[in-house]
């Protein structure tokens, strides 16, 4: 006999972004209540059937009082397309969106944060994995409850050129030297990523958790 979903309350920043866009109309039709965080130009752009509160990301003050009563926040703000010479946007939109979040879930009492983080380490995207840490330490000392995601690259619309290296990490995962870092630093597919953001939000946990390429693959595996 299969176990009832149990409807959670989930607010979404980055709503209209490369997962949020996706992951919101899999949460509606799952019987979650969603409301989407989103800058007034956008506005129009969310997913229908949800709800909105326009506010700045970068600003805790806009959208705090909206997030309480939420069970989950899920913190999707970022650049789009991270490439390497991106860093000094990664300092002044990915970081400060996180940490607004972070403040915002700690001040209205949401029981469980969804931080979509990044595999390390890594010998590229050294600002990006930067920050990344320093926003997963603010997690802990907000002593805010998280599962925090950890993809490398994720295959999607506009984003399969890393197709052509799957025979090399095929390869590499065979190797044993070199297989835990192939394993970690592996490919998954935005399908793997939703299912398994939508797995923690249906299974928040009773203290933080990692969830790594593997565990990302595995989950997606099993409620897909």
């Amino acid at each position: 006999m299969t176990t009832p979903i149990k409807t959670r309350r989930v607010f979404v920043t980055g709503a209209t972004g490369y997962l949020g866009a996706r992951l919101i109309p899999r949460l509606l039709a799952r019987g979650h209540h969603v409301t989407a965080l989103t800058r007034t130009a956008s506005a129009g752009s969310v997913p229908s059937g949800c709800g909105v509160v326009v506010g700045n990301p970068l600003e805790s003050g806009t959208f705090v009082e909206q997030v309480r009563g939420a069970d989950t926040l899920v913190q999707l703000v970022g650049v789009p397309k991270p490439a390497p010479w991106k860093g000094p946007q990664f300092r002044a939109i990915d970081g400060p969106s996180a940490m607004a979040a972070i403040r915002a879930a700690r001040e209205a009492g949401v029981r469980h944060m969804v931080y979509v983080s990044v595999a390390h380490p890594a010998p590229i995207m050294r600002d990006y994995i930067a920050v990344r840490i320093d926003c997963e330490a603010a997690i802990a000392q907000a002593g805010v409850i998280a599962t925090i995601l950890r993809p490398w690259y994720i295959l999607g619309p506009g984003h399969w050129w890393p197709l052509v290296l799957q025979p090399v990490y095929r390869l590499l995962e065979q190797i044993p030297v070199t297989r835990e870092a192939a394993m970690r630093l592996g490919l998954v597919t935005i399908s793997n990523m939703l299912a398994t953001i939508v797995w923690s939000i249906e299974h928040p946990p009773e203290r933080t958790r990692m969830i790594e390429v593997p565990e990302i693959r595995r989950l997606a595996r099993s409620h897909q």
